[in-house]
């Protein structure tokens, strides 16, 4: 395969594969060396993608220039207008704001044409019950998730009772009528899901548990999956 044939599946690798992706895994899909692959990453680093990680952690593409919003085909601009419309009705007015922002950033840069795809798209979302909105700043739960660090919690579980945490914040989780944050519990030594509502108070700590959070995850998946046995076909690795 062709340097540039190789460096444009990479690029599309990087785009639908799980991050953070190991080298060993992007390189036997590509069938090179793991030597190789470091100088393909390398390449693409010096035309402008921001690819972030070193060899034994992973690596996750987190800025791809080549892939303009210009390409968008009419149905992933209706599968964009759905998905960011939904998040109004999360609970999260942050969150919200976001998600019209970024539909806007995105629609001034398509072409006329599709300018109106988007304002008058066939797929519509209403929802008649909203998610009931936290009283914890949520910013700080992401940008904890997103920085790997250790959060300390007020919490009243389902009985009333109030304990602090110190947790590994690992996910935001949406699901149909709430909204959970999932944790690693250093108090009880195990994942545990919060319900966002039932969180008090949240502080961010000056504690890292980076680079975990991705095995954390796969070890909660992997463990869940034996307890469901043949349920857990529908469930995603992280």
């Amino acid at each position: 395969m062709a340097k540039s044939d190789r460096l444009f599946s990479l690029m599309q690798l990087f785009r639908t594969m799980p991050q953070p992706v190991k080298a060993a895994d992007l390189a036997e899909r590509l069938e090179v060396s793991c030597r190789t692959l470091y100088r393909d990453i390398d390449s693409l680093r010096v035309v402008g993608a921001r690819i972030e990680g070193e060899p034994g952690v992973g690596y996750t593409l987190v800025e791809d220039i080549a892939l303009p919003p210009q390409t968008l085909t009419r149905l992933e601009t209706e599968a964009l207008s759905i998905g960011l419309a939904d998040v109004q009705y999360r609970g999260d007015a942050q969150l919200a704001g976001a998600a019209r922002d970024a539909m806007a950033k995105i629609t001034a840069t398509l072409r006329e044409n599709q300018q109106r795809d988007v304002l008058h798209a066939v797929s519509q979302v209403y929802r008649f019950t909203i998610h009931e909105a936290s009283t914890v700043d949520m910013s700080v739960i992401r940008a904890a998730c997103w920085e790997e660090r250790a959060l300390r919690i007020t919490y009243e579980d389902r009985k009333g009772v109030v304990t602090r945490r110190r947790i590994f914040p690992l996910a935001v989780l949406y699901f149909e009528h709430s909204v959970m944050l999932l944790a690693h519990c250093r108090l009880r030594d195990d994942y545990r899901s919060f319900h966002v509502t039932h969180i008090h108070d949240v502080r961010s700590l000056n504690e890292s548990f980076r680079p975990r959070r991705v095995r954390l995850l796969n070890d909660y998946v992997a463990a869940l999956r034996r307890r469901l046995g043949d349920r857990s076909e529908s469930l995603t690795v992280l």
